[in-house]
């Protein structure tokens, strides 16, 4: 079975194979609206046969699911390296105005255009080069996650707890198709606690309270802005669920209701970090 050590490196693989093809998608394109007025010249059969193989379209169509898919693995493997990446997507949300340093990858992509001179009508700055430098930076910073795989000090703390928590959900889903629900919830309640008590230590808020309950972390993640108020009932659900697997003074715990608390931790664990 496959780690999740290898399922991040084939996700890796993936997306810089993907973020390469459409940066390719950009500099033909970028070559042929700015080639000749930058001092260049087009390129021959090459460029011709590059275009073939990239369909017409790809960035718009793709660039936000990549950029998604990207801010999650990076967000797991480099965390000070996401702001960075972010930025390049959004740029800084107090701007006095757009230019070549302002101009981000989301003006592009809602249609925003560099203003012309109005005495040459030419473009002031070149908007469709700056969103190809700006993707391949953000190309780059997702490349060096695979120098993070390769470094002896890279922090494997973090997938060794996704591959615990990963086994203890499988648990809970065998003992749900026994029959045994009570102790099918009180097991993914026990993965929710210890993810969430890792997700504190991952954001650096501390914990004073001696014996912590799943209710005492979401509470501090949400009062840290580490998440917001749906993600906060999200998991005041499952911990309403958890508590009622393991109070015998509750109702008896359905089927719908441990497998609605499984999948739930499912998600929190592969989402929060």
């Amino acid at each position: 079975m496959a780690s999740n050590l290898d399922r991040y490196k084939d996700d890796l693989e993936k997306l810089v194979q993907r973020g390469k093809a459409l940066s390719l998608d950009l500099a033909i394109r970028v070559q042929e609206e700015y080639g000749e007025k930058l001092g260049g010249e087009k390129l021959g059969k090459e460029f011709e046969e590059l275009k073939k193989e990239i369909r017409a379209g790809d960035f718009q169509k793709d660039y936000q699911r990549w950029y998604t898919e990207s801010c999650a693995l990076i967000r797991q493997m480099i965390p000070d390296r996401l702001p960075e990446f972010e930025s390049l997507y959004k740029g800084e949300s107090r701007r006095k105005g757009i230019t070549l340093e302002t101009y981000t990858i989301q003006d592009w992509l809602m249609g925003r255009r560099a203003g012309t001179n109005q005495f040459t009508q030419e473009k002031i700055f070149p908007d469709f080069g700056a969103i190809l430098m700006r993707f391949q930076m953000q190309l780059q910073i997702l490349q060096s996650v695979e120098s993070r795989f390769e470094s002896t000090l890279f922090d494997i703390k973090q997938l060794v707890l996704a591959d615990l928590f990963d086994s203890e959900l499988d648990t809970a889903r065998e003992l749900q198709k026994s029959g045994f629900f009570r102790p099918a919830g009180v097991v993914a309640g026990v993965v929710l606690e210890a993810h969430l008590s890792q997700a504190c230590t991952n954001h650096g808020i501390p914990m004073r309270k001696k014996n912590p309950a799943i209710a005492d972390y979401n509470d501090l993640l949400k009062s840290n802005n580490v998440i917001d108020v749906p993600q906060w009932r999200f998991i005041q659900r499952l911990g309403d669920l958890r508590n009622l697997c393991g109070h015998k003074k509750e109702r008896e715990p359905t089927k719908e209701d441990v497998s609605e608390l499984i999948e739930g931790v499912e998600r929190i664990t592969k989402t929060l970090y």
